[in-house]
């Protein structure tokens, strides 16, 4: 079977800013068969977000990121249907999303890697698992919960420096005793600097002066909430209480493109890019 896959071209550098042309579509060959406890889905929806480019370099500067290879497929969040099981876990039919979905039409995954959804719990809009509902809902939720100590009714201020994105970092107001949550930060992206990056002088005489604590935040390390936290986030969509954004494109060829845009403040929320809404079996 042939399809369609996306491969990384060439990497921009360390201090380079990426663009579509550091992706490359290519076709190949899908085996016909699977093997015991791998599934064949057809890719709906595909991600595109600001970690990935720490993976376009040679190295990620982190230890939970790989790097993607040159002239391989890339990969990332995404959303399928399975057309084949060999899989006990899994039916035809199935809706499935994963961390590590690869850029192409149609996969072949070990089912191990795979996680179930139900498209009830965001009233049919699946590219929602991959935006509000999905990680970077998680993130900005437990990330108040845990980090934030938000509690509601309590006299807090929160202020989030950017939330025109998926998730949005968040800060405590820089005022005496308030706490700054680190999580993400896209503009410092394309450089090679550290993460977090270090403070200006003048801006480290003023946290330790006013006693504002900085700490770093991964959801990653809260994969114990993740389920009842989908839940909290699709009943407050489902009375809507929580407005969902989307910037979508069509097609497997524009990856490359929704990738720049997205990099260059190109979206309102979720960058998400529709590989086929059709769902019929």
């Amino acid at each position: 079977m042939i399809v369609q896959r996306v491969v990384l071209n060439s990497r921009p550098g360390k201090n380079g800013n990426p663009v579509a042309e550091n992706f490359r579509v290519e076709e190949v060959n899908l085996p016909d068969n699977i093997n015991e406890g791998q599934i064949q889905a057809r890719t709906l929806y595909l991600s595109v977000d600001p970690y990935m480019r720490c993976r376009m370099n040679e190295e990620t500067g982190s230890d939970y990121l790989t790097p993607w290879q040159l002239s391989r497929v890339v990969d990332g969040g995404g959303i399928g249907i399975i057309e084949g099981s060999k899989n006990t876990n899994f039916t035809r039919g199935d809706f499935v999303t994963s961390f590590y979905w690869p850029w192409q039409t149609k996969v072949i995954l070990d089912g191990n890697s795979l996680q179930k959804v139900d498209s009830q719990l965001v009233n049919g809009h699946l590219s929602y698992f991959l935006g509000a509902i999905g990680m970077p809902g998680l993130t900005s939720l437990i990330g108040i919960q845990e980090k934030g100590h938000i509690a509601p009714g309590s006299n807090q201020t929160m202020v989030v420096s950017g939330a025109a994105g998926a998730c949005g970092s968040l800060a405590g107001q820089m005022n005496h005793n308030s706490h700054v949550i680190l999580c993400g930060q896209i503009s410092q992206y394309n450089k090679d600097v550290p993460y977090p990056p270090p403070l200006s002088p003048a801006v480290e005489a003023v946290r330790k002066e006013r006693n504002i604590t900085r700490e770093r935040f991964l959801v990653l390390n809260y994969k114990d909430k993740f389920e009842s936290g989908t839940l909290q986030l699709s009943q407050w969509f489902k009375e809507g209480k929580l407005k969902i954004k989307e910037t979508v494109i069509n097609g497997l060829e524009n990856m490359g493109a929704a990738f720049q845009s997205m990099m260059t403040g190109g979206n309102i929320g979720k960058q998400i890019v529709c590989i086929s809404e059709d769902t019929s079996l």
